[in-house]
C-alpha cells in the first residue's frame, strides 16, 4: 500500500510526513463516506430501526473528525500545507509543500480502497479480517468533493 511522492528540489519529504499525508486523505475521504451514509440510511426508509444503524456510522463519523483535527495539526506543526487535492480513474493525488518544497502524493484506487475498508471496520469497532471480493476491486472512483 504504498503511495509515490515526488518531491521538486533536493530537500524530501520524510516518510513520517509522506504518511500525514496520506492520513488527511483517508481521513478526509472516510469522514465524507460516513455522512453521506449516515444521511442515506435516514433517508432510504428501507430499515425498520434506522436511529441505530445512523448512530453507528455518526460514532465512526465522530471519531473520524477527531482523527482528522488531529492530523490538520499534526500538519501544521511539521510546516506541510496540502495545496490541491484530485482524484481521477487512477486514484488520488495530492500536491502539498513541506517546509516550502512542493511534493504530491499518489495513490491507486485499490489501495486506497483497501485501506479505507480497513480503517473504516476499525472506526466501527468492526474486528477481525474482511476479505474482498471481485467486486471491491473495480475501479470506481469516489465522487467526493473534497473542500
Amino acid at each position: 500500500m504504498a503511495a509515490t511522492a515526488k518531491v521538486n528540489r533536493n530537500q524530501e519529504a520524510t516518510q513520517e510526513e509522506l504518511s500525514l499525508v496520506r492520513s488527511y486523505l483517508l481521513l478526509t475521504f472516510i469522514h465524507k463516506v460516513f455522512e453521506r451514509d449516515c444521511r442515506a440510511i435516514g433517508k432510504s426508509g428501507l430499515f425498520k430501526m434506522p436511529q441505530l444503524y445512523m448512530e453507528m456510522v455518526s460514532i465512526g463519523a465522530k471519531k473520524t473528525a477527531l482523527m482528522l483535527q488531529e492530523v490538520k495539526r499534526e500538519l501544521e506543526s511539521a510546516d506541510i500545507v496540502i495545496s490541491t487535492i484530485r482524484q481521477d480513474q487512477h486514484g488520488v493525488e495530492a500536491q502539498y509543500k513541506c517546509r516550502g518544497t512542493a511534493g504530491d502524493v499518489c495513490i491507486e484506487w485499490p489501495s486506497f480502497r483497501r485501506e479505507m475498508t480497513v480503517r473504516m471496520r476499525a472506526y466501527l469497532g468492526l474486528a477481525g479480517e474482511f476479505q474482498t471480493n471481485a467486486r471491491d476491486e473495480k475501479v470506481i472512483p469516489f465522487a467526493l468533493s473534497i473542500s
